[in-house]
């Protein structure tokens, strides 16, 4: 047996759902029934937001992809405790 909902929704979320599932070749009623379905299941709402780093971590993130690409900055392969030991005290012996 099928029942209506009526639902309150931003005109342009609607239209912009509306559109993705036009897409891909569904009615917004099937992937309506897709989500509540998976919400009974699961019992819970996941809201997911993509990435998007700070202005701040995007410019060091840049200026680390140049180093590396230069092959600046960049710390040698340490393999073992004292190979680690030895480059930080050379570290802390360059910066005194």
């Amino acid at each position: 047996m099928k029942t209506i909902i009526n639902i309150k929704a931003d005109k342009e979320v609607k239209d912009q759902a509306a559109s993705v599932a036009a897409d891909m070749g569904l009615p917004l009623s099937t992937v309506v029934n897709a989500f509540l379905k998976q919400f009974i299941a699961e019992r819970r709402i996941e809201f997911v937001a993509p990435y998007k780093p700070s202005p701040m971590l995007a410019r060091v993130l840049r200026d680390a992809g140049k180093d590396i690409r230069k092959g600046k900055n960049l710390s040698p392969l340490l393999t073992t405790p004292d190979a680690i030991d030895d480059h930080l005290a050379s570290l802390k012996k360059r910066n005194k």
